[in-house]
């Protein structure tokens, strides 16, 4: 299928939002807000150090990691888990090669959604299977969703069934991916986190 001929619903016509009619149905609680993270604390250089060896290989030992910032191991062991506590190093992972991994085709899928409904509307697409990321933006359109997803055929079935199933979704627009390039840290970048 062309990439201009994956009209999303909505994408040329718009949906209209849904009116503020009363239905049978109870209204949805609000979904319970997350418990708040306390500021971090301000990092010095050996904590930058500690995060660009982290981002460029999580594996890292906390020895390895210990010897090339010249701390002792008790020292980065406490830095790594301050780093942790204070929410500044969100989780440990890998970069995939999503082609090699069986998803070989990737697109970014643009959402208009009913204005407030932000909190309703993220919780329901971390949900999708392949998503892999979500962010709330300015300009044309509220939200910027990435996923990744076998074939052409799953990522139509993803944003025609399950995208545009969500209610307060008014419309959407994919941008399909052709080649896509990580630009994790890397030795030759020594300006990040500076």
């Amino acid at each position: 299928m062309a990439a201009e001929q994956m009209a999303d619903r909505g994408e040329e016509q718009g949906r209209t939002p849904p009116t503020a009619t009363p239905s049978a149905a109870a209204p949805a609680s609000p979904a319970p807000e997350p418990a708040p993270v306390p500021p971090a604390r301000p990092l010095d250089a050996i904590d930058r150090d500690i995060l660009r060896i982290l981002q460029t290989d999580g594996r890292a030992s906390i020895r390895s990691v210990a010897e090339r910032v010249h701390v002792s191991r008790a020292n980065a062991y406490a830095r790594i888990n301050r780093l942790v506590e204070d929410g500044v190093i969100r989780g440990f992972g890998a970069r995939v090669d999503h082609e090699r991994a069986g998803q070989g085709a990737s697109a970014y899928i643009t959402l208009k959604i009913v204005q407030n409904s932000w909190r309703t509307v993220r919780e329901q697409l971390q949900a999708l299977p392949g998503a892999t990321h979500i962010a709330l933006v300015s300009g044309d359109f509220d939200v910027l969703l990435l996923v990744h997803t076998p074939d052409n055929r799953a990522l139509r079935e993803l944003v025609l069934t399950r995208i545009q199933s969500i209610p307060e979704v008014l419309s959407t627009r994919t941008l399909l991916v052709f080649e896509e390039t990580d630009l994790g840290p890397r030795p030759d970048r020594p300006a990040e986190l500076a």
